[in-house]
């Protein structure tokens, strides 16, 4: 398993062929949604078609606006690729600004990594 710890405190691993998780940590704000931009980037480049990315969200304690906006454009991104993009392991208070913005709807989303993984796998 290749994993990648950023300076930015976001991690890429590749677990399995086929799939990378992308794991930041902390807060998801304003200063650090570039680097998840780019990190989630970086992850799709290793994708090809039919290939999952997986953004894993246990380590994110807050995510304002423009982490959502962050994840969003990373959704657009993936399905233009033809890659699979799903968010795990949200703590309550970032699932809750999914939820309010009605982007559980939108996102796929499970409650751990490892059914993430088999979601994928399937």
């Amino acid at each position: 398993m290749a994993t990648h710890n950023g300076d930015d405190g976001i991690s890429i691993s590749s677990p399995r062929s086929g799939a990378v998780v992308v794991s930041p940590q902390g807060e998801v704000d304003l200063v650090r949604s570039p680097q998840l931009q780019t990190s989630l980037q970086d992850a799709m480049g290793k994708l090809s078609k039919g290939g999952s990315l997986i953004v894993d969200l246990s380590g994110v304690t807050y995510m304002d606006s423009s982490g959502v906006a962050t994840l969003v454009q990373g959704l657009q991104l993936s399905r233009k690729k033809g890659v699979d993009l799903t968010l795990c392991a949200l703590q309550d208070r970032v699932r809750s600004i999914f939820e309010i913005a009605r982007l559980d709807t939108v996102f796929r989303m499970t409650g751990s990594l490892d059914e993430a993984l088999s979601a994928s796998a399937g």
